[in-house]
């Protein structure tokens, strides 16, 4: 912005600085006529990503700050529950709703943040006019304001401790959770909130910090230990303890004091404490090279706490000397802090207790509520609620004038800086094609002579990411379900390293110490869940040293029987708290019907889990050396060279070697063998899947209020398909935001969303309804939409159209909108979709070329089909009081539903109990009458 430009405008330049981590650098603004303040967060990169923050704080309960645009702003008040209580929301005006955000939303109450490539006098320049717009219809820059949060009472702190028991409906009991609440500094002591975080960390970051060790991995009292931070002006600190056995709740929650009193009594172990220091300082400088999302939020919560002046804003993002500072900390003032704020502080506990009798008196009293008001209404009464409704209906429904719009224009493909990366290959990848560019030059010149399938992506970075991709298919069928356990067990167990023993504890210090992260998973964020993907991100300078730690822990692991058994508690105590989420549970179904047994995303399924874990637990204690020998069959089975290909993200140039290095990796591998294809999606399919619209399932779940479904059908099965384009198009107008469905179902108050989901890797098309009180009248209002369209009863809005398209290529923008995404986006383009690297920029062509009467045949073919019985699967979850209605209602349009207990869904590939070892019969089945429990046939 010119000199000229900035003394004419009416928005001065509080502050510019840069940071020494990141390249990013950071301009706040503030206006001399409203107070509005913007922060730009200027770095490379394909999107621009805005946030309107306002600070809002509510003294009651009404959900005036959720409700009338249904957002609920940072900042809240979380004395009160801003999402309103429910009883209040039946009695909420909207008299109450505008006089709150009367107060609320106004200029000197508002930051605008952007990050991303800006044009700084353009925007300037936009906002000046923008004000001049609004001048008459704001309050002055003087008018009385008081500042939410700041200049308001402050939160009281805790008199007391408090601990109170809250039940939640589960027809299992077994297992509960605990929430610990404390307040920690006030949000502007940037040193002590960096200090809390590094001791949360020291606690609970990993499997060795002190209670995570304690409580999950020794006492095995609880399943994780985790912690969050909430920023407020004094900051918010919670831990919470998953799957804690119900009757041992109290003691539990008494024993975490009891550690942490005990850890203040003695010394500390500062060699870990200055590793967790070092370890998420790490991560600081990993995660804004990766995303600057994390200074967008430091910037919301800048104006929210922090001082006008912007010196909060620079002290807390400028530089990384606070953790500096933090490694000058000495035992006693770690112990002296922890005491503070953790042993000496009253703090809040909530003991959640599962109720079976409990689910039973909300379906009850759910049941008596509705009939009470259909009594006091009546006919009359409820006719004149409709027709009031309905003009609420038609009166929000008004179209939005075009000409607002019209202006906006839908930018070009080539306008997008999408970031590039170098692509170089080595080994078995040269067989993808020869590269001529000087990364690869850099590769060839290692002159190391192996076969291994490296895939290079140089992009300028300090970090090197390692990721090792492995087909599963080689794993035999009666061992898929154990393949959870080693993914489970594989970070946290000993090695034999140099003949001598080394135990887990150790392990985890020691790879923490050498990287930044580490994980694995399967293949899901490569596009491909069959696949197990192992990372490690580490300083470019241990590239080698992760290589080591990939080896050991892949070939030179040990089988413990007491790391087996405690990886196989904490998994059977999280199951309970799984088979509790009604999405997740439709999930689970959708995913038992339509994958074979051969599939590892099925074999790692919640129903898998549930019954052949207890049988593998049980095993592991009678006969130990059977469940070994297993997951040394397992482990040979996967770990083969045909099944590997590695990604190698970094500055490729500044490797010395960057092939040689892996040469120790290759020595452990037979590489006589040949590559294998990656796993097809495809191969996993059952015929469920292969030829839907046969399979129509309802499960009832007491732990739910309301309901959830998927709906199954065939989609384009390929990236080449000539459908493709115009059913992106389809869906993306069909399901956003105001849009179609958006409008018809969610904001009639048929579900929370509704949401699209088409693979072209397995050919399937999925409609998932999410949080509805009626998933029937969600469903049927969403096929007669599709259907106007198809008629040509309702048409096609341009606006609306290039909107859907903006959606898309936004959609494509944030893939790859970091330098480490646009990496992994060009290995999985290239290497596990086998697409061109360029895919994107080729698709979002011909998406811009897609006509309405395409859109209308790709509805007719593809998406239509969805909704139809005969053609699609359904999978529903709901209350158990919906059963009986949502079974007659999709009856009644030619479904076929069958009712079916979670258990029914069950698979224990064929690992029996042996005769009265066990009386595993499900509860549920025997409650519901059922008697098809797999273990009991």
């Amino acid at each position: 912005m010119s000199a000229l430009m900035e003394e004419q405008s009416h928005f001065k330049i509080i502050q510019r600085f840069e940071v020494d981590y990141a390249p990013a650098k950071f301009t706040q603004y503030e206006s001399m006529r409203t107070g509005m303040r913007v922060v730009v967060v200027d770095c490379k990169g394909p999107t621009l990503t805005s946030y309107i923050a306002l600070a809002t704080e509510i003294y009651d309960d009404s959900g005036a700050p959720h409700t009338l645009e249904h957002l609920c702003f940072m900042g809240n008040g979380f004395r009160y529950e801003t999402g309103g209580m429910m009883e209040q929301l039946r009695v909420l005006t909207t008299d109450h709703i505008r006089a709150f955000h009367k107060a609320m939303y106004q200029p000197k109450n508002m930051c605008l943040i952007l990050t991303g490539e800006v044009r700084h006098g353009e925007l300037i320049e936009v906002l000046d006019k923008f004000e001049d717009t609004i001048l008459n219809d704001v309050p002055s820059l003087d008018a009385p304001f008081k500042r939410p949060w700041v200049e308001s009472s402050p939160t009281p702190p805790l008199s007391k401790t408090i601990v109170n028991t809250v039940e939640f409906p589960d027809e299992d009991e077994s297992s509960g959770e605990i929430l610990i609440g404390l307040f920690g500094p006030n949000y502007s002591d940037i040193l002590n909130n960096e200090a809390m975080e590094v001791l949360l960390f020291y606690l609970a970051g990993s499997s060795v910090s002190l209670l995570e060790n304690a409580i999950v991995e020794k006492e095995q009292i609880a399943s994780g230990v985790y912690y969050q931070t909430n920023m407020r002006p004094d900051t918010a600190v919670w831990f919470n303890l998953s799957s804690v056995a119900t009757d041992k709740l109290a003691d539990v929650e008494k024993r975490v004091f009891e550690i942490l009193k005990e850890a203040v009594s003695k010394p500390l172990d500062m060699a870990y404490m200055t590793n967790c220091i070092i370890r998420l300082k790490r991560q600081a400088m990993l995660s804004t090279e990766n995303s600057v999302q994390g200074f967008a939020q430091a910037a919301i919560q800048d104006h929210l706490f922090g001082k006008r002046d912007g010196s909060t804003l620079v002290e807390a993002l400028s530089s990384l000397a606070v953790f500096e500072d933090l490694k000058k900390w000495t035992d006693q003032q770690w112990r002296e802090f922890m005491a503070k704020w953790l042993t000496d502080a009253h703090h809040v506990s909530i003991l959640g207790v599962p109720s079976r009798k409990l689910s039973e008196k909300l379906k009850k009293e759910e049941k008596a509520r509705v009939e009470a008001n259909q009594e006091r209404l009546g006919e009359e009464g409820l006719k004149k609620l409709a027709e009031k409704l309905e003009q609420a209906i038609t009166e929000n429904d008004r179209p939005v004038p075009p000409e607002i719009f019209e202006p906006f224009k839908v930018p070009g493909v080539e306008s997008i800086h999408f970031i590039p990366t170098i692509t170089a290959r080595s080994g078995l990848a040269k067989e993808l094609g020869n590269l001529e560019n000087e990364v690869q030059q850099h590769v060839d010149q290692d002159k190391a002579d192996l076969p291994l399938f490296i895939h290079f992506e140089s992009i300028p970075t300090n970090f090197t990411h390692m990721s090792l991709i492995l087909s599963t298919s080689s794993i035999p069928l009666h061992l898929k379900p154990l393949f959870t356990v080693y993914i489970n067990n594989f970070f946290t167990t000993p090695i034999i390293r140099d003949g001598k023993r080394i135990e887990f504890q150790q392990v985890v210090t020691e790879l923490e110490n050498d990287t930044v992260t580490y994980s694995i998973n399967t293949g899901t964020s490569f596009g491909n869940s069959e696949l197990l993907c192992i990372s490690v991100s580490v300083e470019r300078e241990k590239y080698e040293n992760a290589i080591k730690w990939l080896r050991d822990i892949m070939f030179n692991s040990i089988f413990d029987v007491e790391r087996l058994k405690a990886t196989l508690k904490k998994m059977l105590a999280d199951i309970p708290e799984e088979k509790r989420s009604g999405d997740d549970m439709a999930c689970a179904v959708d995913s038992m019907i339509h994958y074979t047994p051969n599939s590892s995303l099925r074999a790692q399924n919640t129903l898998v889990k549930a019954v052949y874990l207890r049988r593998i637990n049980t095993l592991l204690s009678k006969d130990p050396d059977a469940v070994i020998s297993r997951l040394e069959e397992l482990r040979k089975s996967l770990l083969r060279f045909s099944n590997m290909r590695v990604l190698v993200v970094t500055d490729v140039a500044k490797l010395s070697n960057p092939v040689r290095t892996w040469s120790p990796f290759v020595d452990c591998l037979d590489i006589s063998q040949p590559l294998a294809p990656l796993d097809p999606r495809k191969d996993a399919l059952s015929e469920a899947a292969k030829s839907p619209g046969k399979l129509h399932y309802i499960i009832p779940m007491p732990t739910i209020d309301t309901s959830y479904a998927l709906f199954t059908a065939h989609g384009p099965d390929s990236y080449q398909n000539p459908s493709l384009p115009a059913l992106m198009v389809a869906l993306s107008y069909l399901e956003s935001v105001e849009g179609p469905l958006w409008v018809a179902v969610r904001g009639a108050g048929l579900a929370y969303s509704t949401s699209f989901a088409h693979n072209s890797d397995t050919g399937l098309l999925r409609y998932r309804i999410y949080r509805s009180p009626d998933t029937f009248r969600a469903y049927s209002i969403s096929r007669t939409v599709i259907e106007a369209f198809i008629s040509g009863e309702r048409p096609f809005e341009k606006l609306a159209l290039e909107g859907a398209i903006s959606t898309i290529v936004k959609g494509f923008a944030d893939d790859q909108s970091t330098m480490l995404s646009a990496a992994t986006l060009s290995f999985t383009n290239q290497v596990v979709k086998g697409i061109p690297k360029d895919w994107s920029t080729k698709m979002l062509e011909q998406v811009r070329q897609v006509s309405i009467d395409q859109i209308k045949q790709v509805l007719q073919e593809f998406v239509l089909p969805i909704f139809l019985p005969g053609k699609a699967n359904v999978v529903a979850t709901c209350s158990t009081i919906m059963q009986e209605r949502l079974k007659k209602d999709l009856e009644g349009v030619g479904f076929k539903p069958e009712v079916r207990t979670l258990a029914s869904f069950q698979d224990d590939y064929g690992l029996k109990p042996e005769r009265g070892d066990e009386n595993e019969a499900d509860e549920e089945d025997f409650k519901d009458g059922e008697d098809d429990c797999e273990e009991d046939q």
